[in-house]
């Protein structure tokens, strides 16, 4: 090589290493999504990392599933494997925040370090297309008769649907500890579980079981949600007569131990990767609501979280 080629290149070489980490080139992200595949983390995981790379922030995202625990079992090998890696994310929302607190695992989510909230549904409740029941004052009246009789699928224990069930059967007289919740790891296995008839009612977020309502392999009977959403001819528990409404948010974390300029630039990848098209089609399709809170702000929102579904977990005689 001539020596002035070699002088260019090395001062080439030198500008680009003075640059800023959000100047270089996209990112390869690798992203921890806690659950199975076929869930709300999973498809809400995998829509931000199409939405980072046609934002041009991300070249490639890869995706590792790790089910099991309210998300506890993939957070702590996210905690334990991605320490000061600027490139790594986890999906978490209030899922994980019910099951910490009812669980008390060894880890914790505030270990890592807070990214963004994204989006927010309400838990529906669905029966087997084949099921003898047709309303939810169906359910009420078997569970009043019978608690152990209705068998209840959803997320792990302390997710946004077990919340929602104990506050149910606490409504109608029935102690919260006596109904049959059945976890499931993903939503992938609560949707087998409800197709095959194994349990008598599902609960997820709407867009895990969208597909199937709309196939009349699933009859949608309750949302709660504080009115109807847009697109879903579902009435409200409120509806129904029973005063209950509780949301679901999904959001990203950074792993623990990168910088304060590390921590802002993944999030103005975050943010910029909700400004695309992509994004605005995941929501429509999914019928997410959007809710973007970033950083700090995003940061103090998960402590009040984790106050706030204690109190309610209290409430609802769960804990």
């Amino acid at each position: 090589m001539r020596r002035d080629t070699f002088l260019r290149s090395m001062t080439a070489l030198a500008a680009t290493a003075a640059l800023p980490w959000p100047a270089l080139a996209a990112a390869n992200l690798k992203m921890m999504i806690p659950a199975n595949p076929g869930g709300g983390w999973d498809s809400t995981g995998r829509a931000l990392g199409r939405a980072l790379q046609e934002a041009g922030v991300a070249s490639a995202v890869s995706y590792e599933n790790k089910g099991g625990a309210a998300g506890a079992i993939g957070l702590a090998q996210f905690l334990n494997a991605s320490r000061g890696d600027p490139n790594a994310l986890l999906m978490m929302g209030q899922v994980m925040i019910g099951g910490i607190i009812t669980g008390k695992p060894p880890v914790t989510v505030t270990s890592a370090t807070a990214i963004a909230r994204l989006t927010s549904e309400y838990p529906v409740f669905v029966l087997p297309a084949a099921s003898p029941m047709k309303t939810l004052a169906d359910v009420v009246e078997q569970l009043k008769k019978d608690p152990g009789s209705v068998k209840w699928g959803g997320g792990s224990r302390g997710s946004t649907e077990h919340v929602a069930i104990a506050m149910l059967a606490r409504a109608v007289g029935v102690d919260a500890a006596r109904a049959n919740y059945v976890p499931f790891r993903g939503g992938g296995e609560a949707v087998a579980a409800i197709l095959g008839n194994n349990v008598t009612v599902g609960a997820s977020g709407y867009s895990e079981f969208q597909q199937y309502i709309e196939a009349g392999k699933m009859r949608p009977i309750a949302i709660a949600a504080p009115v109807r959403q847009k697109g879903i001819a579902v009435p409200t528990l409120k509806e129904l007569g029973y005063d209950i409404e509780i949301g679901n948010w999904r959001g990203v974390y950074a792993a623990p131990g990168i910088t304060p300029a590390q921590r802002q630039a993944m999030v103005d990848m975050v943010v910029k990767a909700t400004r695309t098209k992509s994004w605005a089609e995941s929501l429509e399709k999914n019928n997410w609501t959007p809710a973007l809170l970033t950083g700090k702000a995003f940061e103090d929102f998960v402590d009040q979280e984790f106050a706030s579904m204690r109190a309610t977990m209290v409430k609802a005689g769960m804990i």
